[in-house]
């Protein structure tokens, strides 16, 4: 695969994604809602399709793939916790639509603000969400700085790839907002899904077969097929990567922010059904593709190399295995694209709003375009430094997002919870798991993503029961998602006496 044909591919690709995003445009977006929710617009299909390019990241092909190289069938049981974990969609997914249809909603930080009645809620939550998903988007640019710089040999840096990376990303971002980046997720989706299905294949088969590739890792790693393999998994490490995995659905704010933009309920049904069956068949192809790396190329300088070397080697033709790299590339490129609109309208909604109250909604959305490149350039930054494995980091990331699950549960199903009870279980919560991170992640023996989520539940609750609730917003809450999903409700007494009137 020479350096030139992965240029021309690059220009092509971009010249397409561009077309589509440029065509995605319905007049200028001059609301929150419009520019970071698609006006809550979006069909099932364009809805499932972006919901898989921003969820199934560079993690999937090349931080999956490497996990399964280092850590062997653990690495599945690992993703299919995750998997699992998308049944929070199904309990959660209608709740977010109704209270955003509702309240207008634009960010769940904003959601947590009005439910527990604090302003602070939703600054600490969009606070605490940049600083953990500014390393995630890092996670992103990394996977593609690796790729580029695996596949070509190192005739394109790690630098080049990350650059490349960022400003593509800041570009679909700026054209139409969320609109651009779900159209233009469409697209990186479905290339995603058949290239790098059928180039696995063709691995595969390259390799003997499917009976030959599983004898030779039963053959020459066996270890790679048993439970707990060859090194990297012990029970506290599967759990600790595990626990924080199985709440990504509601506790990235970037996948959450998702459930506020289908058009009805059943667009929203269509989004989380498609999105199974995606994620089921790209979970089953990045463990296949680190399982072929381990047997071709089985002494790699880092297990993030796997899925780059196989696809610049003699098993993958170059134009598919181009096609590939592209799929993977417009993945990374989809998460953060995702991720810096979710951040902006946090920041611009939730923190310079509520700083500045009264603030139009006109200058709500220009400070949202500003601190777009802002968090691209942080990203940047931080991938520069090149650190351990992506899987690993981006679970680090889902770590502290953990902290905000005990207020989002809290919120949709225990009235008795408070906004300061929501307050100090997401500030100290992301404190202690930074500490954690700084102090060599363990504590008794156990990492953060087992700590945080016991942290966190254990300073909600108590706190909340230490404090006293706000009732009416409590009620408007809970009644709204009653009205808006057609339950019958039992009249309040002055709801009673009004109709009686009448």
């Amino acid at each position: 695969m020479t350096e030139s044909l992965i240029w021309w591919s690059i220009a092509i690709y971009l010249l397409i994604a561009i077309g589509i995003a440029i065509m995605s445009r319905q007049g200028p977006s001059e609301s929150m809602s419009g520019y970071f929710l698609g006006n809550r617009q979006m069909n099932g299909f364009v809805s499932a399709l972006s919901y898989s390019a921003t969820t199934y990241s560079a993690f999937m092909m090349v931080g999956l793939a490497g996990l399964t190289y280092a850590g062997g069938v653990g690495a599945l049981g690992f993703e299919i916790i995750y998997f699992a974990g998308v049944s929070l969609v199904a309990v959660f997914g209608p709740k977010f639509w109704a209270v955003g249809k509702k309240f207008g909603f634009v960010t769940p930080s904003e959601m947590l603000g009005h439910r527990y009645n604090s302003k602070h809620v939703a600054m600490a939550v969009s606070i605490a969400s940049c600083i953990f998903l500014i390393p995630y988007s890092a996670v992103q640019l990394a996977g593609v700085g690796y790729l580029l710089q695996g596949i070509t040999d190192g005739a394109i840096t790690f630098t080049t790839g990350v650059v490349l990376a960022t400003v593509i990303a800041i570009f679909f971002s700026y054209i139409a907002g969320i609109r651009s980046v779900m159209w233009t997720d469409s697209l990186q989706a479905i290339m995603m899904i058949v290239a790098s299905t059928l180039v696995a294949f063709l691995v595969i088969q390259g390799l003997g077969g499917f009976g030959a590739l599983f004898d030779t890792l039963a053959t020459e790693h066996p270890q790679s097929l048993t439970v707990p393999g060859p090194g990297l998994f012990s029970f506290v490490t599967f759990l600790g990567l595990t626990i924080p995995w199985f709440f990504f659905s509601i506790s990235n704010p970037q996948v959450s922010q998702r459930l506020f933009m289908p058009s009805s309920l059943r667009s929203m049904r269509h989004m989380l059904i498609g999105f199974l069956v995606f994620g089921f068949i790209y979970t089953m192809v990045s463990v296949l593709w680190g399982f072929s790396a381990l047997a071709a190329f089985p002494s790699l300088e880092r297990a993030d190399l796997a899925t780059p070397s196989l696809l610049a080697s003699e098993f993958v033709p170059p134009v598919l295995g181009v096609i590939v790299m592209i799929g993977i590339m417009a993945a990374a490129v989809s998460t953060i694209d995702s991720i810096m609109l979710t951040l902006a309208s946090m920041v611009s909604r939730d923190v310079y709003a509520n700083v500045k109250p009264n603030v139009s909604e006109k200058r709500q959305l220009l400070v949202g375009k500003f601190v777009v490149p802002v968090i691209a350039l942080m990203a940047l930054a931080f991938a520069e430094l090149q650190l351990d494995l992506i899987a690993v980091l981006s679970v680090a990331a889902s770590s502290g997002l953990v902290a905000m699950v005990p207020a989002l549960i809290g919120a949709f199903y225990w009235k008795r919870g408070t906004g300061v009870g929501a307050l100090v279980s997401v500030v100290g919560t992301s404190a202690f798991v930074l500490l954690m991170y700084a102090t060599g992640n363990s504590l008794l023996g156990l990492p953060a993503g087992v700590w945080g989520i016991v942290v966190a539940s254990v300073l909600f609750v108590g706190v909340s029961l230490m404090t006293k609730p706000h009732q009416a917003s409590s009620d408007a809450f809970f009644t709204a998602i009653a009205e808006e999903l057609g339950k019958k409700r039992r009249p309040t007494s002055d709801q009673a006496t009004k109709e009686a009137a009448a």
